[in-house]
């Protein structure tokens, strides 16, 4: 069988296709993204733009085709922050289905969250100690205690990259003085996983997909040497390499993160946001191992919804 699974993010719409194989694994047989950026000029608003509106039924439209080229037998499309927050996010969803054909469903942040660990668990191999995994999105993030077999808690927060850059709209680089207003925010705004922090007591910091492969891509880039391969899915992090690539950024003005040569534009406005909420899990929670995981939501969905695994 041929799938398709398409997840509407707040800045990034990712559409993966893939078929099914008869040791109940899959192949990827296509995947790409579309930078829609719902949220511009309104995440905070509660509501989606004309223009990013009509840029995500766009993303959708190509996506079906795709869908139409590949003989798709089966499609999954899932809906997150930035249109389930939205007092037009009932408008996108009948225009979806309607100009694109394409039928999504909108989920809460707790099955976000549970679809996200299911995803990571895939790609990296966990035990029975707890680690936190992390996904940063553009309207929210995830943050989820859970260890190979068990999610022990989750929660979404509406502390987003886009949502938080629309309110914080730091200066060009960012200065130490809105760094540390930055971190009061978040002491506040996390203090519920904190308190979990505590009980659960994680081991390690999974950081799912989106940021996190820019991260990994610059610290290749940067140490040159390449950390990226098709057939992997877990890349170990070193917090010495990692904290230099922290700094480098946060130093930076928007226009040299568009010229990096390891950092996809669509995260160059966004990743010193990104990197300050890693700072601060880091910081806070006094975590020592660090991982990437390439699969999140999508591959989530394949596990949840297919009962599918990764060869």
């Amino acid at each position: 069988m041929v799938f398709a699974v398409i997840d509407l993010g707040t800045n990034t719409f990712n559409l993966l296709i893939g078929e099914t194989l008869p040791d109940n694994t899959f192949r990827r047989l296509f995947n790409t993204k579309i930078a829609v950026k719902l949220g511009e000029g309104t995440i905070n608003s509660g509501y989606i733009g004309d223009a990013p509106f009509q840029r995500g039924i766009s993303a959708l439209r190509q996506y079906q085709q795709y869908i139409l080229d590949y003989n798709v037998e089966r499609e999954f499309a899932f809906a997150t922050s930035a249109i389930r927050s939205a007092s037009n996010g009932p408008d996108f969803v009948k225009a979806a289905r309607e100009q694109a054909r394409i039928s999504v469903t909108v989920i809460d942040g707790d099955e976000e969250a549970e679809l996200i660990y299911y995803g990571n668990r895939m790609a990296v191999k966990m035990s029975e100690n707890i680690s936190l995994i992390m996904d940063i999105g553009g309207g929210s993030t995830e943050f989820i205690l859970a260890n190979h077999s068990t999610i022990f808690w989750k929660r979404s927060f509406k502390l987003g990259a886009a949502r938080l850059l629309d309110r914080f709209k730091p200066c060009d680089p960012i200065t130490e003085s809105e760094i540390r207003a930055f971190h009061d925010y978040l002491r506040t705004e996390l203090s519920p996983l904190y308190e979990a922090a505590k009980h659960y007591r994680p081991e390690e910091l999974i950081g799912s997909s989106g940021a996190f492969d820019s991260v990994v891509d610059l610290i290749g880039g940067e140490f040159n040497r390449s950390l990226v391969n098709d057939s992997q899915t877990e890349y170990p992090i070193s917090l010495r390499e990692y904290e230099l690539i922290s700094r480098k950024i946060k130093a930076s003005t928007l226009h040299e993160r568009y010229q990096m040569p390891y950092l996809i534009n669509m995260r160059a406005d966004m990743m010193v946001i990104s990197v300050m909420l890693i700072d601060h899990i880091l910081k806070e929670l006094n975590l020592s191992v660090f991982k990437a995981s390439t699969f999140s939501l999508k591959e989530g969905v394949i596990s949840k919804k297919l009962g599918l695994t990764v060869r």
